[in-house]
């Protein structure tokens, strides 16, 4: 939870520690996830990102934080809709998940204060730092690249590094699993992701570049858009599902409209 105001984003802040040698340095989730909950706490790369709201996402979660957007009301925290501004600089500290549940509550509200203190940051001061600690943070570094050198190749060892079709119980399919009758084609999704929307029906009529489906993943919406033209036969993955490249999302007939 922050313990001081002001970092580097107004909806999603970004943050680094300032000192290199307590910069921890992670990998993204690969698949990425497809949901993030609101307020949550990350690290991918060097970077601390927390999320002002829910989406998809694919950082390490270490954590989770109070509000960082605030729409409904002005408080003496927020005298804009988003908390924190840029060269804030955040502390957290622990709290249990009732106490946390109780900050979520009342912070919103203006009855929950944080600590805030206001300072300067002098850049000759830090540049200084910088070059009186160059060789221990030096080290720090080697032995970092070091330490991932090795776990990442205990990843490819363990064969890791391969992504499965059938992550998360999402069954492996593609489109030649499928017995299509003549003139039919699946479309399949191209990436791992979740499905957003689905925006034809069965029986519906389509035209080359009309948007069929809509999947959500890394923070991003990728539409589905028809290769042909036809009719639907059949839609075999709903809004919500999550999809892996190559799964079929509908049967396409490619026919003449009457």
């Amino acid at each position: 939870r922050p313990h001081a105001r002001r970092p580097f984003a107004k909806s999603a802040p970004v943050a680094t520690p300032l000192d290199p040698r307590h910069r921890l340095v992670t990998t993204k989730y690969n698949p990425a996830r497809t949901w993030t909950p609101e307020n949550a706490v990350g690290i991918g790369g060097s970077y601390l990102c927390i999320y002002g709201m829910e989406g998809p996402g694919g950082y390490q979660f270490v954590g989770r934080t109070l509000q960082m957007w605030n729409r409904h009301r002005a408080t003496a925290a927020f005298t804009q809709p988003w908390l924190l501004r840029f060269f804030d600089q955040i502390r957290f500290f622990p709290v249990s998940a009732e106490e946390l549940a109780r900050i979520r509550r009342d912070f919103p509200l203006g009855r929950y204060p944080l600590r805030i203190e206001h300072s300067e940051f002098d850049l000759t001061a830090y540049n200084a730092f910088l070059a009186s600690e160059a060789a221990t943070i030096s080290a720090f570094k080697a032995r970092q690249q070091a330490a991932f050198a090795e776990e990442r190749a205990r990843w490819q060892a363990a064969g890791a590094e391969q992504v499965s079709a059938a992550f998360d119980g999402v069954p492996e399919q593609s489109s030649e699993t499928l017995v299509l009758a003549a003139q039919e084609h699946a479309v399949a999704s191209h990436l791992h992701g979740n499905v957003w929307q689905i925006t034809v029906e069965p029986g519906q009529w389509i035209k080359v570049g009309d948007t069929l489906a809509i999947i959500e993943a890394m923070k991003m919406e990728i539409a589905v858009v028809a290769e042909h033209s036809g009719r639907v036969v059949r839609v075999c993955s709903g809004s919500g599902t999550q999809v892996v490249p190559g799964q079929p999302l509908m049967i396409v007939a490619t026919e003449e409209r009457p």
